[in-house]
């Protein structure tokens, strides 16, 4: 399969798998983008598309930085991803459809790990995991490495915000600093409570409007849509919800000097990269902030190291985003480009 097969996001995966299961009405896919440092680790979605297409190029653009999210986060695991489509919008996935995507990812024999992503579980991978072993993100000991990721991927882009905050506004703390969040679900909220608890000033936007407003009250921020919330005057913009946020008309609408969160792939075109830098806007690589979740789960299928270890990995998050930039600036190359270039060479593909 090459980029002639009509999928400009395919970039030499190693395999693209699609699943049909006609019993539990499971439609899947599982993109494979490089084994070359481990197995394919990354979790699965469950999301509604407009078309077959759509989900698939989001497999292609989710496994690829998961390859380079795992490389830059020095985990001996390669890029993978799986999506499972919902027949329409605001679907549950049945217990019948879990259990043939574990089937899915068994049949892979190992090439691909699985875990928790949006719209999934603990408890979804419970079920996965009765047709696979290769997979992780289940319920551990207190003190273990694994389980739910969302925190450990919030305290992450947490440590992120406030090195994007000192780099980018000289600020040494967060007190007072403008920090809007769109996307207030287990990244988002979890990121919110911690920059509540130093001083931030929070405004808040979800596509649940009452989840938004609900926190916002608890931590005494503000509210606003997720359409206003982008282009809202801020300190620091954060996406915490879904990618391909950041184009050409939202970037030229921004209002802020710092776009730091735990979306994945928030560029919609690495020409959108360049178009950040050229108007001076601090960006920290989404797979370089947010690899908080896959290092917690990684670290669980591989058996290494605890809870402790997962947070002594989480704590170097801020120095790989410095590297990043402060090659940014030597080179003049924008952020987004350096992250994949350093990532590129990590697995093999520079």
């Amino acid at each position: 399969m090459t980029s002639g097969w009509g999928f400009p996001d395919f970039d030499d995966h190693e395999g693209v798998h699609l699943f049909t299961d006609a019993t539990s009405g499971l439609q899947a896919v599982i993109a494979i983008h490089s084994t070359k440092l481990g197995p394919a680790a990354g979790g699965v979605r469950f999301w509604h598309y407009a078309d077959s297409d759509g989900a698939i190029t989001d497999a292609l653009r989710l496994s690829r930085g998961m390859s380079f999210k795992n490389a830059m986060a020095g985990l001996p695991m390669g890029g993978g991803k799986g999506v499972v489509l919902a027949a329409k919008p605001g679907d549950t996935i049945t217990t019948a459809q879990l259990e043939a995507f574990g089937r899915a990812v068994d049949s892979l024999g190992g090439r691909y790990v699985t875990a928790e992503d949006v719209g999934m579980s603990e408890a979804s991978m419970k079920t996965i995991a009765t047709m696979t072993r290769h997979v992780s993100g289940l319920p551990v000991a207190a003190g273990s490495a694994g389980g739910d990721p969302g925190p450990y991927t919030a305290h992450g882009v947490y440590l992120g915000v406030k090195a994007a905050a000192k780099r980018g506004l000289g600020a040494d703390s967060m007190k007072d600093v403008h920090v809007a969040i769109q996307g207030v679900g287990s990244v988002g909220g979890g990121l919110a409570r911690l920059l509540a608890r130093d001083g931030a000033r929070l405004t808040l936007a979800d596509v649940n409007a009452d989840r938004a407003r609900a926190l916002a009250a608890d931590l005494g921020g503000e509210v606003a849509t997720t359409d206003a919330i982008l282009g809202l005057q801020a300190d620091i913009v954060s996406p915490n919800a879904l990618g391909a946020i950041l184009t050409e008309e939202s970037i030229a609408a921004l209002r802020t000097t710092v776009i730091a969160g735990g979306a994945n792939n928030q560029l919609a075109t690495r020409e959108d990269g360049a178009r950040l830098a050229a108007r001076g806007i601090l960006y920290a690589p989404d797979y370089v902030i947010n690899a908080g979740g896959i290092i917690n789960v990684g670290l669980e299928y591989l058996g290494q190291g605890d809870e402790a270890e997962v947070n002594a990995r989480i704590a170097k998050i801020p120095e790989r985003l410095i590297e990043v930039w402060d090659e940014s600036d030597r080179s003049g190359a924008p952020a987004s480009d350096v992250a994949d270039m350093i990532a590129k060479r990590l697995i093999g593909r520079g």
